[in-house]
């Protein structure tokens, strides 16, 4: 199965798979349009299933003239189905609408403003009791404290389209992706597709955003391991940790890559250091504020329940067994120790082999978390999807071969 699907992937020199890749996210969007309970999904998908289908149509006339021009078809999905539903949604929103942003860009703009008001982006159990109570879910971060600095913007200029944090979301993720590809030194289509116009991708890009500077900058410092620049891979990895727990994982796992090349030292400078430097300011100011912020609330013991509710099997325990949230803990826990174990009787010697590591273990994380997403998928999707690309390198005179 796993030869074929990969067979499949590379005929027409990977045409055929960007046909099925646009056909069907085209086909997504389309019932998102129509179906979704959630107005700014609704939003994405009337705006996005027309570049779907535009870039679907440009691949289908690629396949009958017999010219493999990806790169620019991948470009214009970009545009046309995460760039352009983003800031249509982002004005709408300056403009008054209050439909057009899920409730984590109000979140981490919030916090940007809190972090400029007050030093900590979180808000103190007290203050937080202190809410109205339809009003105290908004008033969690549970991020680690560098994703308040995406809200600052805002706080600092004022409401506008270019202020809305998924706009900074964008930059950054897109400047991360393109420094990992001129690392790699060649142009990895379908692994860019998977961080980018994957229907998890685009429609989190344009509605949400959170998750993708985490994922970017993971998949730079893989980018940078491939390349043996583990000083800056450590750099990348903890700008990520700095940004959401997602990321630890994988800082462990690259660091056990780092440790078998002897630079684990180096890499550590950055991937601790970051994420530290990051921490201090709000545990100087509030170390409550931050333990009920990103770990009480997480875990399901805040004032109010996370929305995080995907029906996977760590949330089914959890929800409907007796005892249920503890056994989904010992579920998650033994996941975590089975992996550990792995990781440290056969580490990863290549940046590919700790993608997959890193791609696994998310996904053994994401099933098995009380609480958690659909969204979330996207870590696991995209890091498998660039395993092959961080050991197959092509020369960058190459390009020519993807316009």
């Amino acid at each position: 199965m796993i030869e074929r699907l990969s067979r499949l992937d590379r005929a027409r020199d990977g045409l055929v798979g960007d046909l099925l890749l646009y056909s069907l996210s085209a086909a997504f969007a389309l019932v998102t349009a129509m179906t979704s309970t959630l107005l700014p999904h609704r939003a994405w998908g009337a705006v996005a299933v027309w570049g779907y289908a535009a870039a679907a149509a440009a691949v289908v006339v690629q396949l009958l003239r017999g010219y493999a021009g990806r790169l620019p078809v991948l470009g214009f999905a970009v545009a046309s189905t995460v760039a352009l539903p983003l800031v249509v949604q982002a004005a709408q929103r300056a403009a008054g609408r209050t439909d057009r942003a899920q409730e984590e860009v109000l979140v981490v703009e919030q916090g940007g403003q809190r972090l400029l008001d007050t030093g900590t982006p979180y808000l103190s159990p007290d203050a937080i009791a202190a809410l109205p109570e339809g009003e105290r879910l908004l008033g969690y971060l549970p991020y680690q404290p560098g994703m308040a600095l995406f809200g600052l913007p805002r706080a600092v200029f004022g409401a506008s389209w270019a202020t809305d944090a998924r706009v900074w979301f964008l930059l950054v993720s897109l400047l991360a992706l393109a420094a990992a590809v001129r690392l790699l030194g060649h142009v990895p289509v379908r692994a860019l597709q998977f961080a980018t116009v994957l229907p998890l991708c685009a429609l989190t890009f344009a509605t949400g955003g959170d998750d993708l500077p985490v994922l970017a900058l993971c998949l730079l410092a893989l980018a940078c391991c491939a390349a043996g620049r583990f000083g800056l891979a450590g750099v990348a990895a903890g700008a990520a940790a700095a940004l959401k727990l997602f990321a630890w994982p994988v800082v462990a796992v690259l660091l056990v890559l780092a440790l078998t090349h002897r630079r684990g030292r180096v890499f550590l400078l950055g991937a601790a250091g970051l994420p530290l430097l990051a921490l201090l300011p709000p545990l100087l100011v509030s170390p409550e504020g931050f333990v009920e912020n990103v770990i009480r609330f997480p875990l399901g013991h805040g004032q109010v329940t996370s929305p995080a509710q995907s029906p996977f099997p760590g949330h089914l325990v959890a929800t409907h067994l007796p005892g249920g949230r503890v056994l989904a803990a010992v579920l998650l826990g033994a996941a975590a120790v089975a992996i550990g174990v792995l990781l440290l009787r056969r580490p990863p010697r290549t940046a590919a082999a700790a993608a997959v590591f890193c791609g696994c273990g998310l996904l053994a994380a994401i099933l098995l978390m009380p609480t958690t997403r659909f969204g979330y998928l996207l870590y696991p999707a995209a890091l498998l999807v660039w395993a092959p690309a961080l050991t197959a390198p092509a020369p960058l005179r190459d390009l020519a071969r993807y316009r």
